[in-house]
């Protein structure tokens, strides 16, 4: 009896486009619920915990949000700085659209709307801090309407909604 060595072919390394094909396949079957969860957890935070500070109890604004829009935020328009007018009223809205809108996002529900209510929030924002743009409000903006263009996705009460509602044809 004699004995055969067998001698296996050599693996040849992928080439480097093929290995970077791969992983980019790998990177795009990536549930796109994930992203879109962490979107709507990731922009809603900062605002929920600005949102609590403007509250002193349930329908108390905190006397720091009317001395913050009495006499310290400002609106920067037009080459000018100006009183927000209504100060009191836009305390309570701000500090309401805080607290309500992250949660909305939280819950994905209606997440398009609240998307779109912090855009318009961050907007705001930036016309009262303008240095702020490049460190929270670019990236505020760009969850946002990311979020409004997506939605939240199918991890959220919406998405539980259309599942188990009958498709309408």
């Amino acid at each position: 009896m004699t004995t055969e060595t067998r001698v296996l072919p050599q693996r040849r390394p992928l080439p480097l486009l093929a290995l970077l094909a791969r992983a980019e396949d790998l990177l795009a079957s990536i549930p796109a619920a994930l992203p879109l969860l962490g979107l709507r957890v990731a922009l809603a935070v900062p605002f929920f915990l600005s949102g609590l500070t403007k509250w002193e109890s349930f329908l108390t604004l905190s006397a720091g949000a009317h001395f913050l829009f009495e006499e310290e935020f400002r609106l920067h328009l037009f080459g000018g700085t100006y009183a927000y007018p209504f100060p009191t009223l836009m305390a309570a809205a701000a500090g309401t659209g805080e607290i309500v809108l992250p949660l909305l996002l939280l819950l994905g529900l209606g997440t398009r709307f609240a998307a779109l209510g912090l855009l318009v929030m961050t907007a705001i924002i930036q016309l009262t801090i303008p240095e702020g743009w490049a460190n929270f409000h670019l990236p505020w903006a760009a969850m946002a309407f990311a979020l409004v263009v997506f939605g939240g996705g199918p991890l959220g009460a919406e998405g539980l909604w259309r599942r188990s509602s009958p498709s309408q044809h």
